[in-house]
């Protein structure tokens, strides 16, 4: 028998099995009709949980991200309806997320960079705290929005089922990042050498000391290597200021081909630095210690006491200077915020990427294509927007110009919000996807970057405005023969104007000059060279135009006026002036030694630029056109071992035909020099050596070309056709294909081979122009460094670095990289 304390307790009980059943069943309600369209991720179904495929929206936003339960894409709540309205799936699970900072006793201490890397271990960090997140998550039904709290037995199974299978899952981007890279690059992944297993070891009793090492031909004691194939310490390459060693190794390899080195002094149990100079790259030994037994050398026992390749790289690259001045460190930056300044954050060495973007959405034909129309873009979206260029690009542009994500912190701790700008990773995972560069996180050339954008903006536009058409512009090449005085114009599309650095045109020499005495005499003293102290030539903008439009004297030139080869005077010109103008400042250059390096210079840069110096005007009254081609009974002659030769240096094949028929057959140096005169050519590199009078034989598409061009989705024979039409180059024959849609299907044999084809018109206007917009570089190569950009909005100067975004006080405009003029 009950005491009368207990009963109230017993019917409590019942009430709540009664409620729980109403609940549950209340619940199942709401779901059922769903069933069919609820689903649970299996292995290969990609799941969008980080990023809302129309906005930058994600868990941590204000109203979180919410995933469709049945294709898995995620949504920011104002996009979410009309991705209801579109498909009928109308169960979602929402995610929302909360940061709380982790407060640890220890006090942070700042780690050594040893990786040529952003944000990974080891490498350049970013100013993010330690912080853990708290979960709010729902699932959500349309339209009514009814929500039902997670975690929640009441569910029924196949909803719970799916909402711990989308928790479990990886984020696509990470998965799509994984399959790209094998791994996330930190900056000294390499690879195997194809040498390392079966390496040539000379007996020849040498046996290597523990210490006390020094060059064989010099007396350098730093930057030996160790050739694992004769055991020869030779001093490494002089590196881009002037330190380093002597090339001795290398010119070793050249008199012995003997492929393998070890940099003495970092070698450890775990490994060294091996560098293959066939194969031009540092690389992995797997039987290293072997390689250093037949020498005499027990890795077991050997500790590091030189710098490794990549901390002199990072330690080059900070002494350089730039680093400091082109970021305004030092300086009290105020931040921006709203539409036009939000940041971009760094994804891993995507500051190239970064830059390029931001410069590119202030530009009026880029928003009108992209950001004015975005409702429609997104109303007429693909069932998978993540996989569109169109909608990824428009999504970029909305989210760098609407001001929805540059917003001050209000009231809170800051150490707890969540980080400023926006994290494009759909962007740059769709943008890169299948390059074998942009796919990956290493750092990449703007300048190769932007390039690869057009390309993409062409690809994607056809038939339809494109915006990239406001850099485009004609280019004139007028080659006249020195003997004949007869002449040869061809005409060329571009997208931005290559300037040369004539060094011998700076102001102040005798300043360099005392600098260069002094830093030589720090160095061997062994004293630490300040920033500040830097000088560096200052060269003028103006010499750099003038550099550009001067006649250049091309030795080798074969003249089909008079069968033979003589000297050419060659002259460049534009025939249309672009609204934009991109200058390219060709800072990389090879040096007198082939060592790759990058000219430290300040240009003296001409913010309001004239270009109507530079204006061509086609064919002069008395001019007399150079005969197409050398009549068909005349031989090409072609010296086959000065071509493989050429070879042995590692040019294409093609490139080295180029060479040796165009320097006349005269000798390696002459052809060496002619394939660095015109490695810039728009067609030099990728295209086939044609003999001159054989341009009208049997003509043969590059087989890479043939099939990069169907793999955007046209024919062979519409990929061959517009190979044809630009003599085997890929570039052009994209550009052509754009431009030549009515002529695309058309044989080959049946066109009319005496009409010019039509071109795609450029725009034209005066040639007056002011600078709003530079990219800046540091660093001492393309492939590392760091990359920012300054915007002149609304009559100041604002620096983007990557999600920072600040008015700038002191704009470094001298140092920067790549320029953007606009119109006047």
């Amino acid at each position: 028998m009950l005491l009368p304390a207990e009963r109230p307790r017993k019917l409590l009980a019942g009430s709540w099995i009664i409620a729980t059943k109403s609940t549950w069943s209340s619940t199942m309600s709401v779901f059922r009709p769903y069933f069919g369209k609820i689903r649970t991720p299996q292995a290969g179904d990609k799941v969008y949980k980080d990023e809302c495929a129309f906005s930058f929206d994600n868990p941590e936003s204000e109203t979180g991200l919410y995933v469709c339960m049945n294709t898995f894409l995620g949504f920011g709540k104002k996009h979410v309806e009309r991705y209801f309205k579109k498909t009928g799936n109308r169960v979602f699970l929402h995610l929302k997320r909360t940061r709380k900072e982790v407060v640890t006793e220890d006090a942070p201490t700042e780690s050594k960079v040893t990786k040529l890397a952003i944000g990974v271990e080891g490498g350049f960090q970013t100013d993010e705290k330690k912080i853990k997140f708290e979960e709010h998550n729902s699932v959500v039904v349309l339209p009514g929005w009814e929500t039902f709290s997670l975690p929640n037995q009441d569910l029924p199974e196949i909803v719970q089922m799916s909402v711990r299978g989308l928790l479990a899952a990886e984020d696509a981007w990470k998965m799509a990042e994984a399959a790209a890279m094998a791994g996330t690059w930190d900056g000294e992944k390499r690879l195997v050498s194809k040498h390392a297993e079966n390496l040539l070891q000379l007996d020849n009793s040498v046996k290597v000391p523990p210490t006390g090492w020094k060059c064989e031909k010099c007396e350098l004691t730093t930057n030996l290597w160790l050739n694992l194939t004769d055991g020869s310490i030779l001093c490494g390459r002089k590196f881009f200021d002037g330190t380093g060693g002597n090339n001795h190794g290398v010119e070793h390899y050249q008199t012995t081909r003997y492929p393998l080195a070890v940099k003495l002094g970092t070698i450890t149990p775990d490994g060294a630095d091996v560098y293959s100079y066939e194969e031009d790259d540092m690389v992995d030994d797997p039987f290293l210690a072997k390689h250093l037994a037949h020498f005499g050398i027990n890795i077991t026992s050997m500790q590091k006491t030189e710098k490794t390749m990549i901390e002199l790289e990072i330690d080059l690259n900070q002494k350089v200077g730039e680093w400091d001045v082109i970021q305004e460190a030092g300086s009290k930056l105020t931040p921006m915020y709203g539409p036009g300044y939000t940041g971009l954050r760094n994804l891993g060495n995507s500051c190239y990427m970064n830059s390029v973007m931001q410069v590119v959405f202030t530009i009026p034909d880029f928003q009108q294509r992209y950001v004015t129309p975005v409702d429609e873009i997104f109303d007429n979206a693909p069932f998978d927007p993540t996989s569109d260029f169109t909608v990824q690009i428009a999504k970029l542009g909305h989210g760098l110009l609407s001001g929805d994500y540059s917003k001050p912190h209000e009231g809170g701790d800051e150490n707890v919000q969540a980080p400023p700008g926006i994290r494009p990773q759909m962007f740059k995972t769709l943008i890169g996807r299948g390059h074998h560069e942009f796919s990956t996180k290493r750092q990449q050339d703007a300048q190769e970057f932007f390039l690869h954008l057009l390309s993409e903006l062409e690809r994607y536009n056809r038939g339809r405005f494109n915006p990239s058409d406001c850099f485009k512009f004609r280019v004139e090449e007028r080659v006249e023969c020195s003997v004949s005085k007869k002449v040869k114009y061809t005409e060329r599309y571009d997208f931005l104007l290559p300037l040369p650095v004539p060094m011998e045109a700076a102001t102040n020499k005798e300043a360099v000059l005392a600098w260069e005495a002094k830093k030589k005499e720090m160095e061997s003293l062994k004293r630490t060279i300040d920033p500040k102290d830097i000088v560096r030539p200052h060269i003028p903008m103006q010499s750099c135009l003038e550099m550009f439009g001067a006649t250049e004297v091309v030795e080798g030139f074969y003249s089909s006026a008079i069968n033979g080869h003589c000297a050419a005077n060659k002259q460049t010109r534009l025939l249309s002036f672009p609204d934009y103008l991109v200058v390219q400042l060709k800072k990389f250059t090879v040096g007198n030694d082939w060592v790759p390096k990058k000219l430290d210079i300040s240009l003296d840069v001409l913010q309001d630029l004239d270009l109507t110096p530079l204006r061509g005007h086609g064919m002069q009254p008395g001019e007399e056109n150079l005969p197409e081609s050398m009549p068909a009974n005349t031989s090409v002659s072609l010296d086959e071992v000065m071509v493989s030769q050429l070879v042995e240096t590692g040019f294409p094949v093609e490139v080295c035909k180029k060479a040796v028929f165009n320097s006349g057959n005269n000798g390696l140096e002459a052809a060496m020099n002619y394939i660095m005169e015109h490695m810039d050519d728009p067609d030099f590199m990728g295209t086939p050596f044609v003999p001159p009078g054989s341009e009208r034989s049997e003509f043969k598409a590059n087989e890479e070309a043939v099939a990069m061009v169907m793999s955007m989705g046209f024919t062979a024979a519409q990929a061959t056709k517009a190979l044809k039409n630009t003599d085997n180059n890929l570039e052009r024959a994209v550009e052509w294909i754009f431009s030549h849609a009515d002529e695309l299907d058309k044989p080959m044999e049946t066109e009319d081979q005496s009409a010019a084809p039509a071109q795609p018109q450029c725009r034209d206007g005066n040639g007056k122009y002011k600078l709003v917009a530079f990219i800046s570089h540091m660093g001492a190569s393309t492939m590392v460094g760091h990359y920012v950009c300054h915007i002149l909005k609304e009559g100041r100067w604002v620096i983007f670095n990557d999600e920072k975004v600040a008015l700038s006080e002191h704009p470094p405009m001298d140092l920067a990289y790549l320029y953007l003029y606009r119109r006047v």
